[in-house]
């Protein structure tokens, strides 16, 4: 693709712009900005999506409402588990904590809450990922946990259905109070408004990522009374503040705007919260949210009590963030990894192609018309290259859309929306959506620029990658690899070959001595708190491994029986 003439460097003089479209894809959508400046929000937008309203007449469980469950559990929102699912459950879990957690071999298994299990069906999981399996028993037996999982594992639901369900049997007593007002009445906050009282507490450092933990918290949720919220910022803080003084009992919130909302007292509190969890927590733990992180973990009225509990997840863990995170675990935390801490899975076909940089936009153009038409995410490394590449290849008729943080919030609402439904299903981005976004049949994701060792390196690429191939799918990366990429060549090269990809030859040079792979973090329990790593002799490796299929069926959830919960307690 680097040769100085190609199909897309010629393709604004000879393609007859009368075409509607290229075979294949869908016609290009142009931005409404009519829609955008009206006063009214779109009903699917964050914060207003159709959820399940409780009423006190309900009892313990509500009716199922058909109109809500299709909007929850089918379409474009549901993410349904590939052919290929073994390829994830196959993969070595290392234990490397103080204690050890025996996993749950199905949903039926684990104790949960009725309400929740026909919820995973109709959320069409099949069976635990190895990171559910194991942190299910773990969060049902009051750990702290921190999980380190590849992308598209099931992170989300490692956290969201346990958690959940401990809260169902007893929502009736625990959830926050909701207003009080005359049904006549039109309900106005200033008035019949009441303090957040959440039980659960989950951060995540990016808009995006709130707002897709808050749609699956509102599926898992459904026909119980426990209510999710999402705050975040460049959202309008009066219509947050007005949604929390309705009542919250599950808040999904970044660090930013909940910092924010802590200083007020009579909107929100912290007192009740017996759940918190920090999704992507590698990201929440480096330096550009330790201040947000600080005042979360130690000021406000939190929680102090013993059965407050700490969980952590991510795909990427360095070592300094292990040891930062620790320091927030109690003693008898539960630290699972599956596979090697920042890797990936054989699921995603990855690709690297020589492509100069003055030859990328044509080599892109190229690309996608070679390709069946798929929704495909191309990651680029500025702001300015995400305008530039959308508008030349919008100007040449594919539909495409785009999203950086200098978007307003509604207009990167509205790009993620269309992408999801598939009105431009070729997204434009930078990193701001390389982690946590899990979006439906994305089967191509291209760097565009491949990110460098001062700005992400290996971690930020197993995360833009990672937004294909998702929960045992299969899905294509193709990378633009050339001189200025060769800081991470190296690490590149083992990262591939790790994963039994092809290695071009102008990488065979970085391939390691002897084929031994050696990656930065893989030394197992060099930063666990000190009791934990003197619980095995020293020339013993600290962790239990194990593929997740390697677990006798003989063996029982974690749980004794005496401590599930009885007939007639949910």
């Amino acid at each position: 693709m680097s040769d100085s003439t190609s199909q897309g460097e010629q393709a604004l003089a000879t393609l007859d712009l009368s075409d509607r479209q290229h075979p294949g894809w869908v016609e290009r959508q142009k931005y409404d900005y009519k829609a955008y400046t009206a006063e009214k929000r779109d009903p699917g937008s964050a914060g207003n999506e159709i959820r399940y309203e409780w009423k006190d007449e309900y009892g313990d469980v509500g009716p199922r409402i058909p109109a809500i469950e299709k909007a929850l559990f089918e379409g474009d929102s549901v993410m349904t588990a590939g052919d290929e699912l073994d390829k994830i459950t196959e993969i070595e879990v290392y234990q490397e904590s103080p204690v050890r957690i025996v996993p749950v071999q199905s949903f039926e298994d684990a104790g949960l809450h009725p309400v929740m299990l026909e919820n995973i069906k109709l959320a069409r999981y099949r069976r635990p990922t190895p990171v559910q399996a194991y942190c299910l028993p773990a969060i049902f037996q009051g750990r702290d946990v921190v999980a380190c999982a590849q992308t598209g594992s099931g992170k989300t639901g490692a956290f969201l259905i346990p958690t959940l369900s401990k809260l169902m049997g007893k929502a009736g007593k625990l959830c926050a109070k909701r207003p009080i007002f005359n049904n006549r009445t039109e309900y106005d906050p200033k008035v019949h408004g009441v303090c957040a009282e959440p039980l659960i507490l989950i951060i995540a450092p990016t808009r995006e990522l709130a707002i897709q933990i808050h749609q699956e918290a509102l599926k898992f949720c459904y026909r119980s009374k426990l209510l999710p919220c999402v705050i975040y910022g460049g959202h309008p803080e009066d219509d947050q503040r007005n949604e929390l003084r309705r009542g919250c009992d599950i808040l999904i919130s970044t660090p930013g705007r909940l910092c924010h909302f802590m200083l007020k007292p009579e909107v929100l509190s912290l007192a009740r919260v017996r759940y918190t969890i920090i999704d992507e927590a590698d990201e929440m733990l480096s330096e550009g949210f330790e201040s947000e992180l600080n005042k979360i973990m130690h000021q406000g009225d939190r929680n102090a009590d013993s059965d407050h509990v700490f969980m952590m997840f991510s795909a990427t863990f360095p070592k300094a963030a292990r040891k930062l995170a620790f320091q927030h675990m109690a003693n008898d935390y539960a630290f699972v990894r599956v596979g090697r801490i920042g890797s990936t899975h054989k699921n995603i076909t990855q690709r690297m192609v020589w492509t100069d940089e003055n030859a990328k936009k044509s080599a892109v153009y190229d690309l996608l018309l070679s390709h069946k038409p798929a929704r495909t995410i191309i990651f680029v490394n500025s702001k300015r290259m995400v305008d530039i590449l959308d508008d030349y290849l919008y100007n040449l008729r594919l539909p495409t859309t785009s999203v950086h943080s200098d978007r307003t919030q509604r207009e990167r609402e509205d790009a993620l929306r269309a992408f999801r439904n598939g009105k431009s299903p070729i997204l434009i981005t930078t990193g701001v959506t390389s982690r946590g976004i899990d979006v439906r049949n994305v089967m191509h994701v291209i760097n565009y620029d491949l990110p460098s060792l001062q700005h992400g390196g290996i971690t930020e690429y197993t995360h833009r990658i990672g937004r294909t191939a998702r929960i045992g799918n299969t899905g294509v990366a193709t990378s633009f690899y050339n001189d200025r990429n060769s800081d991470i060549a190296p690490v590149l090269t083992k990262f591939l070959l790790e994963n039994e990809q092809e290695i071009p030859e102008y990488l065979q040079q970085y391939l390691p001595e002897n084929g031994e792979l050696k990656f930065e973090d893989d030394e197992p329990g060099s930063e666990l708190a000190p009791d934990a790593s003197a619980s095995s002799p020293p020339d013993e490796p600290v962790g239990d491994i194990m593929t997740f299929d390697d677990v006798p069926p003989s063996l029982s959830p974690i749980r004794e029986e005496s401590e599930l919960p009885a007939e007639g307690e949910w």
